[in-house]
C-alpha cells in the first residue's frame, strides 16, 4: 500500500515509506513526527482547542516495523488540555511526546494584529530538489519539496535555506494528512534544511519542539531555517513555518553532531 503507516487498533504499522536517508530499516524522523501529530488529534477535548505545542523526545532509533502507540490525558481543563503520547518497539519506548491544546475562541477584531508575511519566493515560483535527493528515501519519495533559498542537501552545507513542503503520499491509511501532521512532518527537516556542516559530520536530532499560532492554510508549508553549532558536538536547527498567507509557528531541534 502507498502509505507511511497502517494502523490497526492501537498500532501502526511503518512500511518502507516511513524510510529515511540514514538507514533504510529506520525510519526519518518526520514520520512519527506526523503520526504523533494525527494520534494528538484524536484525542477528544470537552470544548474547541487547538494543539499550540508539540514536542517529541526521540529516545532512539526508531525502527521500520510495528509501533505499539500509548497515549493519556495528563490534564484536562476548560482552556487547556495537556497529552501525553508513546510509541514503543518491541515493548520499549522510541519516541515519547507531548502536547499542549488551547480553547479556540472568537475574537475576530484580533484579526491581523500580529504576523508576517512570507517574502520568499511561492511554492509554484520555486525550483524543485534534486531528483537523486528526493528518491534518497522512502519518506523523502513521498515529499514535494521546492527551494525558495539556497538549496536542500541532505549531506551537504547548504544552510541557512528555505524550502516548501508538500506531502503527496498519506501519513496513515485512509486518513487525510491533516495541516497538523503537514507542519510536524515539515518542522523535522529544519536540521536538514539548514546544515551548515559538511559530509564529514552527522547532525542528528534528539528532540523536536514546535509552537503554533494557527493551523496552515493550503497544502504547502514553507520552512525557514538555520542551524547554530558549537565545539562541544552540540548543535540546535530553528526555523520559522509558513504558508502563502503567513507565518503560523515557530520550530526547533536539538542536534547531536558527530564526525563520521
Amino acid at each position: 500500500m502507498n502509505t507511511v503507516f497502517e494502523v490497526n487498533g492501537a498500532v501502526a504499522h511503518a512500511t518502507p515509506f516511513a524510510a529515511g536517508p540514514w538507514d533504510p530499516s529506520m525510519q526519518h524522523g518526520g514520520a512519527p513526527a506526523s503520526l504523533v501529530a494525527w494520534v494528538v488529534e484524536g484525542i477528544p477535548t470537552a470544548v474547541p482547542m487547538q494543539v499550540a505545542r508539540l514536542t517529541l523526545d526521540l529516545l532512539r532509533p526508531v525502527p521500520i516495523g510495528p509501533l505499539e502507540i500509548k497515549s493519556e490525558v495528563v490534564r484536562e481543563g476548560r482552556k487547556i488540555q495537556l497529552c501525553a503520547v508513546s510509541l514503543l518497539s518491541g515493548g520499549k519506548e522510541v519516541v515519547r511526546a507531548s502536547a499542549l491544546k488551547i480553547r479556540s475562541g472568537d475574537y475576530t477584531e484580533l484579526k491581523d494584529v500580529a504576523g508576517a508575511a512570507v517574502t520568499f519566493p511561492s511554492a509554484s515560483e520555486s525550483p524543485p530538489i534534486d531528483e537523486t535527493i528526493r528518491s534518497s528515501s522512502g519518506f523523502i519519495s513521498g515529499l514535494d519539496i521546492r527551494n525558495a533559498k539556497g538549496g536542500f542537501d541532505l549531506l551537504g552545507a547548504g544552510g541557512p535555506a528555505a524550502c516548501w513542503f508538500r506531502s503527496v503520499r498519506p501519513i496513515v491509511a485512509g486518513e487525510s494528512n491533516s495541516p497538523l501532521m503537514r507542519a510536524a512532518m515539515t518542522a523535522d527537516f529544519s536540521n536538514g534544511v539548514s546544515s551548515v556542516l559538511g559530509r564529514d559530520w552527522t547532525f542528528l536530532n534528539g528532540d523536536l519542539s514546535i509552537s503554533l499560532m494557527r493551523m496552515p492554510v493550503g497544502e504547502w508549508v514553507l520552512l525557514d531555517a538555520e542551524t547554530w553549532v558549537d565545539e562541544t558536538g552540540i548543535g540546535m536547527a530553528a526555523g520559522r513555518l509558513a504558508d502563502e498567507q503567513g507565518y503560523f509557528g515557530r520550530c526547533v531541534q536539538s542536534l547531536v553532531i558527530e564526525k563520521r
